[in-house]
């Protein structure tokens, strides 16, 4: 058990909802006000992670409800549309997605496709007049990120990203512990993510005009996101170098990369991510002590622990309540702990991580 500013079950319970932006562990208006409204999400993708962990996440949520899909596969809509009773007047594909406008069922449209489409169907829904969850890795890099940010604000639409992870207690102690220097000034962070690809050769993910990237892009952004919301700072160089054992199934994309961020004041900090090494760890080192998640990055069975003990935190849906807050966000018009800025700012650092690894050289992070 801890006993520096302890931080129990029963008051986390208290104040799950609280908040984040750079640290944001206060109540915020939309976490006290209930509503018997739910708004309707429409996913656009029904690939595993939709089936696997959205569709069932929206069975357990309070304040929005799937009202909607979108596919290009018919047989795959037939399945859902019976399985989550969703009505077919509810059901697109990609080259009908527009007339969503239409459809006063659908307030909020998640974007789960190929990183290579999350900016052409986020614009495309702002423009339809919805608000938009976008899942990560934002976009291909960083000045899509841009067009989309503009979009969704013209259109004034509110754009949330998919870090789930800004809900999960164990993740949120973190940043507890890192940003309010519980136990003195971070002084080092080492954090990696990866697993052994062992799936489908073609996959999307293995094809980098649909990708982006690799195992950076897909795991990698988890380990980027710890060092940042630990520190509640942004790093302003990296020093990066990409490790590759197969050139046949990773020939278009990386398969492991190291690197280093450097911090206002001097701080370093490493990481790495792949898809060779089964990783997923978040330490951090401080004057006083240190705490750590290990594992740090699934949807389930997160566990912690500091100098002191075990943090003894709840397990949660990460993925309820994460879609949850972002409808009590719109119902509100309160802001999103996690906008498209915060996608943007990732974005940034894995451009920069790219250029090191083709210059051979240090890069700041623009």
């Amino acid at each position: 058990m801890q006993n520096l500013e302890p931080f129990s079950r029963r008051s986390f319970l208290k104040t799950l909802s609280i908040g984040a932006g750079a640290l944001a562990l206060t109540p915020t208006l939309q976490s006290l006000i209930s509503s018997d409204k739910k708004l309707g999400i429409a996913l656009v993708g029904l690939g595993g992670y939709s089936r696997g962990q959205l569709a069932p996440a929206l069975l357990e949520t309070k304040h929005c409800y799937l009202a909607g899909l979108v596919t290009g596969t018919p047989s795959k809509a037939d399945e859902w549309s019976k399985k989550y009773n969703v009505p077919n007047k509810n059901i697109y594909n990609y080259s009908n997605f527009d007339e969503i406008a239409k459809n006063p069922d659908i307030d909020i449209v998640y974007v789960v496709l190929p990183v290579s489409m999350h900016k052409e169907f986020t614009i495309r829904a702002a423009k339809a007049g919805k608000h938009v969850i976008c899942e990560k890795p934002m976009a291909l890099n960083a000045a899509e990120c841009t067009e989309m940010i503009a979009a969704c604000k013209k259109a004034k639409r509110m754009l949330s990203i998919g870090y789930r992870l800004h809900f999960d207690p164990h993740n949120m102690e973190m940043m507890r512990l890192g940003q309010k220097k519980v136990y003195g000034k971070v002084t080092a962070i080492d954090t990696g993510n990866g697993f052994v690809y062992r799936g489908d050769p073609n996959a999307w993910r293995l094809k980098k005009a649909l990708s982006g990237g690799g195992a950076l892009m897909d795991m990698g952004v988890y380990s980027i996101q710890g060092t940042r919301y630990t520190l509640g700072q942004e790093p302003l160089f990296v020093t990066a170098t990409e490790v590759k054992t197969n050139n046949d199934l990773f020939a278009e994309v990386d398969e492991t990369i190291n690197w280093k961020f450097e911090f206002p004041g001097g701080l370093v900090t490493t990481g790495k991510s792949s898809y060779n090494n089964n990783w997923g760890y978040l330490k951090a080192t401080a004057e006083k002590g240190n705490f750590s998640l290990e594992p740090a990055f699934g949807y389930g069975g997160i566990k912690g622990s500091t100098h002191l003990g075990v943090m003894e935190l709840p397990q949660i849906n990460q993925q309820a309540a994460q879609m949850d807050d972002f409808a009590l966000c719109v119902m509100n018009k309160k802001p999103t702990r996690v906008p498209g800025e915060e996608g943007l700012k990732d974005m940034k650092v894995i451009d920069a991580i790219y250029r090191s690894i083709a210059s051979g050289k240090r890069e700041r992070i623009v």
